[in-house]
C-alpha cells in the first residue's frame, strides 16, 4: 500500500529544496541574449515583447532554449550548458546569427563544426576532472556528442551526426514554421511560441515535441527532453504569453523530465518501492540485473513512463488525479489508474491544498539538487550530508538500495 504520508512529506522536501537551490541557466551569459536579463541575472519579463531584429526577445530566447534541452541529454549538463553558451556566443561574433536566422547555421557549416569543435575542446579541460570524479570515471572519456542507437543514446566521435541531429533539427523547427506561413502570405514575430501555445496544455505540447508529424523532433528529442522544455517554458523562465491563467499551462500541467538523476533518487530514497515491487521494476525493465557500472544493477528510469501505481490505495487521491489529468494536463478525459510518472503532479497538487504554490519545476529541481551534489552515482554517496537522510530509506535502513543499483 503506497505510504501517503512519507510520499508526501519528501515531495514536500524536494519542492522546498528546488525553490531554494534551482540553478537557472546563465543565459545571461550567452552575449547574444544578455540584454535580455538585468545585472543581477534576472531575465526582464516585461520587455520579452520587445523586437530583437524581426522577432520578439521571446520567441529568440525560446529558440534558443528548444536547442539546449535537446543538447541536454548528454552525459554532462553542466558542460552541455557552457559547450551551447560559448558555440552561440562566437557565431554570432562571426555574424552566423542562427537563432534569428537559423538558416544560417546550414550555409555556414563548417564554421559551426568548426566553433562545436573548438569549444568541446575548451569545455572538456575545464569539466572533464570534475565530472569523472562525480562519476567514477575516466577525464579522458569526457565527451558531450551524443547519437541515438538501439542501446538508446551513446557517445559518438562523428561530430557531423552530431551538429545536423542534435544542433541543425532543433533549429528546422522555426525555420519550417516561418516557411510554412509564407506559403499562405503570413508572417508573425513569434512563430515558434504562438506554435508551442496552440496547444491544450503543457504536457500536450511537451508530447508533440517529439511526436507531431510535420514538426516533431523525433529521435532527436527523448521524453525527458521534451519535459524539461515545458518546465524551462513554464516555471524556470515563464515564457508563457497568451495562456497564464489557463490551468492547462500552470505549475503542474506536464510531468516531471525523469532523468538519471530522478531515477537515482528516487529510487534510492524508496520513493518508486511505494509505487510498485521490486519484481513489477524488473519485469517491466526498469531495474536491469547486473547491466550498470561495476555489474551492479542498472536503473532505466525512462521504462518506467507509462506503467502504473500498483499499490494506491486512496480513493479520494484518485479522484484528485481525475483533475490532474483532465483539468492539467488535458491528456485522459477518464483516467483509470496513476501512471508512475505523473504521480508527483498529483502529490503537488495535494500540498498546494495548504497554499504552497510548488510546481512539478521545483520537484525536479529538488531531485537535480540531491542527485548532483550528493547521491551520486556510484556506492559512495555523501549520505550523510545529505538533505534527505532523514527520510531517505537507502541511507536509513536498505543499503542495498545504494550500493547494488546505479544509472
Amino acid at each position: 500500500m503506497l505510504d501517503w504520508k512519507f510520499a508526501l512529506e519528501i515531495t514536500e522536501q524536494l519542492c522546498e529544496l528546488g525553490r531554494t537551490r534551482r540553478e537557472v541557466p546563465k543565459l545571461n551569459l550567452v552575449e547574444p541574449l544578455k540584454h535580455y536579463f538585468a545585472g543581477d541575472g534576472q531575465l526582464k519579463h516585461d520587455e520579452l515583447d520587445e523586437y530583437d531584429g524581426k522577432f520578439t526577445r521571446r520567441e529568440i530566447l525560446t529558440r534558443y532554449l528548444l536547442v539546449s534541452v535537446v543538447l541536454d541529454q548528454g552525459p554532462d549538463m553542466t558542460g552541455v550548458g557552457e559547450l551551447m553558451r560559448e558555440v552561440t556566443t562566437k557565431l554570432y561574433r562571426k555574424e552566423v546569427r542562427v537563432f534569428h536566422q537559423p538558416i544560417e547555421f546550414f550555409r555556414e557549416l563548417g564554421v559551426s563544426i568548426d566553433e562545436v569543435l573548438e569549444s568541446h575542446n575548451s569545455v572538456k579541460k575545464l569539466r572533464a576532472q570534475d565530472w569523472a570524479r562525480e562519476n567514477n570515471s575516466n577525464a579522458a572519456k569526457y565527451n558531450l556528442f551524443f547519437a541515438q542507437s538501439q542501446r538508446g543514446i551513446i557517445s559518438t566521435r562523428q561530430v557531423l551526426d552530431y551538429v545536423i541531429h542534435r544542433w541543425g533539427v532543433p533549429l528546422c523547427v522555426p525555420l519550417l514554421l516561418e516557411k510554412d506561413l509564407q506559403k499562405v502570405n503570413k508572417e508573425s514575430v513569434q512563430p515558434l511560441v504562438d506554435y508551442l501555445e496552440s496547444w491544450e496544455s503543457a504536457e500536450i505540447m511537451a508530447q508533440e515535441l517529439k511526436h507531431n508529424e510535420r514538426y516533431g523532433l523525433g529521435s532527436a528529442i527523448g521524453d525527458k527532453a521534451c519535459h524539461l522544455f515545458a518546465k524551462l517554458y513554464v516555471s524556470v523562465f515563464k515564457l508563457v504569453k497568451g495562456r497564464k491563467n489557463d490551468p492547462g499551462w500552470s505549475q503542474i500541467s506536464y510531468e516531471v523530465p525523469f532523468d538519471s538523476n530522478a531515477g537515482r533518487v528516487l529510487f534510492r530514497t524508496g520513493f518508486l518501492l511505494e509505487c510498485a515491487d521490486l519484481q513489477d521494476y524488473k519485469d517491466w525493465d526498469v531495474i536491469q540485473e547486473g547491466k550498470g557500472k561495476g555489474r551492479v544493477n542498472h536503473i532505466r528510469v525512462t521504462n518506467i513512463r507509462g506503467r502504473k501505481v500498483q499499490n494506491l490505495g486512496s480513493e479520494p487521491r484518485f479522484e484528485d488525479y481525475k483533475q490532474i489529468a483532465t483539468k492539467f494536463l488535458r491528456t485522459d478525459r477518464r483516467p483509470q489508474s496513476i501512471e508512475i510518472q505523473r504521480l508527483p503532479n498529483l502529490l503537488v497538487y495535494e500540498i498546494g491544498k495548504d497554499e504552497k504554490n510548488f510546481s512539478v519545476g521545483d520537484f525536479d529541481d529538488g531531485l537535480m539538487f540531491i542527485g548532483t551534489n550528493f547521491c551520486f552515482n556510484h556506492e559512495n554517496p555523501l549520505c550523510q550530508r545529505c538533505p534527505l537522510a532523514n527520510s531517505c530509506k537507502g541511507h536509513i535502513s536498505e543499503r542495498s538500495l545504494i550500493e547494488s543499483y546505479t544509472t
